[in-house]
């Protein structure tokens, strides 16, 4: 009589021990641990004993045989027959009922499961869909053991696409002047302005598609989530369709699409200059000025302002472009101010923020922030002087000066959510103070209450105390919200860039998120971009 059982380590450098069934008694042989592997246990022994139904044996030598784990033969009981199993199996199924697993466990002196007891196994446990036919009758004839193995899975639903918007109209259309043969830049054509009349279709609706149903392991069908319907972006003079479709314009005029909505903005045009012979401009739509805008005055516009002559030191404000077909002598206080593009020829000595890009041919001597990109183009291509900050790029011929002009330039950032970032810090902090003061009168009122001394009148304080307390608890988390969603935009890494065709001067400072660099000397047809903590140079097409 000779039988052999072996248990099975959980790890390569486990201990792990033998059961032997010889002619004259059962023998124990134990394996040491390699390196920090686990220690064979006598309770894992006794164990296994217990469930061969191993009778008599000797503890004393089993603990003995364990603490040497010298690999020698140990009898630890009288000669008996060997209590022979098969191998068995667990089917677990997850929580989602999408995977059916299979575990398998070896055999005690008797045979592998057939494919039919592992399929029989899986009906019992109602595994009907998905299974892997391949794999099933692969581990039925090369088993693993005590190993997880994913015999079924499930098919996921699909989910069916949103309703989308169709436009009929260029809503990205590029604001770019035309550059002439002989590198001059014409900011008079161009043809930026969309124009459309009544009733005519501006965008449809594309309805959002149905989901494909899934099916779990189990046969359980799983609803997809249908797509959802498209909202007709409806802005100002624009109408919806019977249907609900179709936005139509309403006048006759300029579409746009600003902050998401599409709207149909009227002209107004200022035959001559904005002076005081027609004081500030505040109009929804487009404004048209064909003279020059003076020092001291203002044009705000829901839509785009275009200038034909030449900006003082004047603020324009407005929710589209702002196109200077000459350009801003600003005097130091002179602001732009556009929730689109800002196009001008030149900008000196003025303060300008764009949404999105900003292109010229000169900056001199001006603060700038631009969402997106700004470009300097034409026969100059000059940026000297002031301070940029721009979310994405700084393309231009050159930058600063060989005058070692201090020319400041950082990107990679959108500015405005620095600004943001600072503006919730400080209410975060007023709110505070504000609690600090309300939960102050509240003590000193309740000292009242308890002394029987609170008034009607301090009743009423009571309780706008409580509200205020309560309301400006609400604002801080919002506002808390709000920095932290903030917060993990500015860690992001950034990817800005600085590009001159032409001369780098010395004089500017290159800030690429939380990197920065003085230009130290002339830098030629370059390109200035961050790589890890550092900024480097390539060439200028990179």
């Amino acid at each position: 009589m000779l039988s052999n059982s072996r248990d099975v380590k959980g790890n390569v450098n486990d201990g792990f021990f033998e059961i032997k069934y010889l002619y004259d008694g059962v023998y124990l042989t134990v394996y040491p641990a390699v390196a920090k592997g686990r220690k064979v246990d006598v309770d894992d022994v006794v164990d296994r004993l217990t469930k061969k139904r191993v009778s008599g044996f000797d503890r004393g030598a089993i603990e003995s045989a364990v603490n040497k784990a010298d690999k020698s033969p140990v009898k630890i009981a009288a000669a008996q027959e060997e209590l022979k199993t098969n191998a068995t199996a667990t089917i677990m199924i997850s929580a989602d009922k999408m995977k059916a697993n299979l575990t398998l466990y070896p055999p005690e002196g008797g045979r592998m499961l057939t494919l039919e007891e592992i399929k029989e196994l899986l009906a019992k446990q109602g595994v009907v869909h998905g299974i892997n036919e391949s794999t099933l009758d692969t581990i039925s004839k090369y088993p693993v053991y005590n190993e997880i193995i994913c015999l079924a899975e499930g098919d996921l639903p699909v989910n069916g696409q949103n309703g989308t918007i169709k436009f009929e109209f260029d809503i990205n259309k590029e604001r770019k002047p035309t550059v002439l043969e002989d590198g001059r830049v014409d900011f008079r054509e161009l043809n930026l302005i969309d124009c459309v009349s009544a009733g005519q279709v501006l965008c449809s609706l594309v309805p959002p598609t149905t989901g494909t149903p899934g099916k779990s392991v189990t046969g359980m069908e799983i609803r997809p989530v249908d797509g959802k319907p498209a909202i007709l972006p409806k802005g100002k003079n624009v109408d919806i369709c019977e249907d609900g479709q179709q936005l139509v314009a309403s006048i006759d005029g300029q579409v746009n699409y600003i902050d998401g909505k599409v709207n149909v903005f009227a002209n107004y045009e200022v035959s001559g200059d904005v002076d005081n012979s027609t004081g500030n401009i505040n109009f929804i739509g487009n404004v048209l000025v064909r003279g020059n805008v003076l020092s001291g005055f203002t044009v705000e516009a829901g839509g785009n302002v275009e200038v034909i002559g030449v900006v003082e030191g004047a603020v324009i404000k407005a929710g589209g472009d702002i196109i200077l077909k000459r350009g801003m002598q600003g005097l130091g206080k002179g602001i732009l101010i556009s929730g689109g593009d800002i196009i001008a020829r030149y900008i000196e000595h003025s303060n300008i923020e764009a949404k999105n890009d900003i292109k010229a041919e000169a900056i001199m001597h001006s603060n700038i922030k631009c969402g997106n990109k700004l470009e300097l183009a034409g026969k100059k291509g000059l940026l000297v002087g002031g301070t940029c900050k721009v979310g994405n790029e700084v393309v231009s011929k050159v930058i600063g000066s060989h005058m070692a002009t201090v020319t400041e330039i950082e990107v990679g950032i959108d500015p405005t959510l620095r600004e943001r970032y600072k503006i919730i810090k400080e209410e975060i902090i007023s709110n505070e103070n504000d609690i600090k003061k309300a939960e102050q009168a509240i003590t000193i009122l309740k000292k009242l209450e308890m002394a029987g001394a609170l008034t009607p009148e301090k009743q009423e304080m009571m309780v706008k105390s409580v509200r205020t307390k309560v309301f400006l608890g609400n604002k801080i988390n919002e506002l808390k919200n709000e920095m932290a969603t903030i917060e993990a935009k500015l860690q992001q890494d950034v990817n800005g860039k600085v590009r001159a065709s032409s001369f780098i001067y010395p004089g500017t400072k290159v800030s690429i998120g939380t990197c920065m660099m003085y230009v130290k000397d002339n830098l030629q047809y370059c390109c200035l971009y961050r790589d890890g903590a550092d900024i480097r140079m390539s060439s200028f097409n990179k």
